[in-house]
């Protein structure tokens, strides 16, 4: 088990909590909620050791297209680079979805 955590600047508020993803075999659970702070913080927690290059990449990309201040959580159990960004781009659009 492996643990990381990232930061980047972020100008934009985040106002609602979204949750995508189950934590199970080569998948991935994104948690994604409002941060107080002038940044994104990200928390990995995940089964593989070893990657964080991999994981700095994949984030450093998202990034450069997503400026929301948020706390995301990543619970990964074997995911994909791909997958990973499938599921932080599905966690972006239901926090901007409106409420019902």
């Amino acid at each position: 088990m492996e643990n990381m955590r990232y930061e980047y600047p972020a100008t934009r508020p985040v106002k609602r909590r979204a949750h995508v993803g189950v934590v199970g075999s080569g998948d991935l659970e994104v948690l994604l909620s409002p941060s107080g702070a002038p940044h994104a913080e990200v928390v990995i927690r995940t089964s593989v050791d070893g990657y964080g290059h991999v994981w700095k990449s994949v984030l450093d990309r998202f990034f450069t297209r997503y400026d929301g201040a948020a706390k995301i959580e990543l619970n990964d159990f074997g995911a994909t680079p791909g997958v990973v960004m499938l599921r932080l781009a599905e966690a972006v659009e239901a926090s901007e979805e409106d409420a019902p």
